[in-house]
């Protein structure tokens, strides 16, 4: 079997949504993804069900420290491995592969071994800590030049290669791996005469939930980020354009609001959302009960979707038993609200039904307004879904067969929050209520709750948090 060819990507710092289009579209097509601990877990969301992902952290555990070469040599002859065996691979770098990345050692190995490669471009976290704190690397007025340092060097070198009094001259520079040794760079730097007052800042996890911003004059920078806790992965900007985060960090700024639910990212609105869903759909293990009544499909006068999940997983378990939309004929549609109508049409199916309350009370008031007695409906839905809907339409004289077509599962590795530091919570679920009381506790005071539903509201209400 020859070697399959490699993808080098970029997955970008921290958001998810930071991988260039190509980049997430490779990663949809792949086999065997071998992917950065840092890079967020949701992007994985994105390959296929079946295809094999590898943490390089479970190949060595470095994390900021010297003694990465050992584990690099692992890394490098997995791909290799990986791509002999046929398997279409990823390799899924977080940041930019190009910059203080080691991807010469991986490049190595694949021209050594003859694997044909493609580089993806990524977003670099230097990019993303400057456009997210609202601090321009260069400026017109400010600098002209700016360059990027690592702060980290190869332990076994023997000397290092960072001419100090050179960088000192540059209009900014950026330092990258620098969190453990920024007081003595710091030192290097004035040493070589950067002025003692040239204005720092440090991002710690940029483009990540939890970012973190500290500035401090070049003098006590190493002071103020034990103070403000900052902690790899970082980037150190280092010049007269901090000066311009006070007028231009446009996230200080904005009203911030922590979105828990799965719905897409929300733009184009007042304040800036930060994604963090606290559930996660699964697909089930065992699919013998929803496949006996697809056998049974045309038996039923309405199928009742309450959201785009019961939709996705429904139709994939439809293709994969040989159906499709001709099965549904004469079969009406009821779709719960828009993301619901959305995903139906992505099957070439248009709802017969759809409240103008997203609700199910909104679905079975307009059932109430025709004449469903005695009329079978099959409703698929999640393991944890609300039963009021089903009691609801038997009460209308319906009789409703209910099956669960996914699984809804809590997210693990849930970050550190401080939760002060945003203006409003918003909960879409029951179990995203009781997933975030599990995690987080209370939300403070100041912080404004929102739910979407009744139902939602009424557990948050239930845990003392609305």
């Amino acid at each position: 079997m020859s070697a399959n060819k490699v993808y080098i990507i970029g997955a970008g710092p921290g958001d998810p949504g930071l991988i260039t289009v190509k980049g997430r579209e490779i990663l949809r097509q792949a086999d065997a993804i071998i992917y950065d601990y840092l890079v967020d877990k949701r992007l994985l969301d994105q390959a296929r069900e079946d295809a094999e992902s590898i943490c390089c952290d479970r190949l060595g555990k470095k994390k900021f420290r010297d003694g990465f070469l050992r584990d690099q040599e692992k890394i490098s002859r997995l791909i290799v491995r990986k791509a002999r065996e046929g398997k279409k691979v990823v390799r899924l770098r977080n940041g930019d592969s190009s910059i203080f990345s080691r991807v010469s050692q991986e490049l190595d190995t694949l021209v050594k071994n003859k694997i044909e490669f493609e580089i993806v471009p990524g977003v670099t976290a230097a990019s993303a800590a400057s456009a997210l704190s609202g601090i321009p690397l260069t400026d017109r007025k400010l600098a002209s030049s700016c360059v990027f340092v690592t702060g980290h060097e190869d332990p076994g070198k023997k000397e290092s290669s960072v001419d100090w009094n050179k960088i000192a001259g540059s209009g900014t520079i950026v330092l990258y791996m620098a969190v453990e040794n920024i007081s003595k760079i710091a030192k290097e730097l004035i040493k070589s005469g950067k002025s003692a007052d040239t204005p720092v800042a440090a991002v710690s996890n940029a483009g990540r939930i939890d970012q973190k911003t500290a500035k401090a004059a070049l003098k006590s920078i190493a002071k103020a980020v034990r103070k403000e806790k900052i902690t790899a992965p970082a980037i150190f900007i280092i010049g007269e354009v901090v000066k311009l985060e006070k007028e231009f960090n446009w996230l200080r700024r904005s009203r911030k609001v922590l979105f828990t639910g799965l719905s897409e990212e929300r733009f184009f609105t007042r304040g800036v959302y930060f994604h963090l869903p606290l559930i996660k759909i699964e697909p089930l293990e065992d699919y013998s009960a929803i496949d006996n009544n697809l056998r049974n499909i045309t038996g039923f006068d309405w199928i009742v979707f309450t959201s785009r999940y019961g939709v996705e997983y429904f139709f994939k378990r439809f293709k994969a038993r040989g159906y499709d939309a001709r099965a549904l004929s004469g079969i009406k549609i009821a779709a719960i609200g828009n993301s619901t109508k959305a995903k139906l049409e992505d099957f070439g199916i248009l709802p017969d039904l759809m409240p103008k309350e997203e609700s199910s009370a909104g679905l079975l008031n307009e059932f109430k307004k025709i004449d469903i007695k005695d009329k079978k409906i099959f409703l698929p839905r999640s393991d944890i879904s609300d039963k009021g809907l089903r009691d609801g339409l038997q009460d209308l004289g319906v009789r409703v067969t209910a099956a669960v077509v996914y699984k809804n599962v809590g997210q693990k590795d849930l970050p550190d929050l401080n939760l002060s530091y945003f203006d409003e919570v918003m909960f879409t679920s029951p179990s995203g209520v009781r997933n975030f009381v599990k995690r987080y506790g209370k939300v403070p005071r100041r912080v404004k709750v929102s739910c979407i539903g009744s139902v939602t509201r009424k557990e948050a209400k239930r845990y003392g948090i609305c």
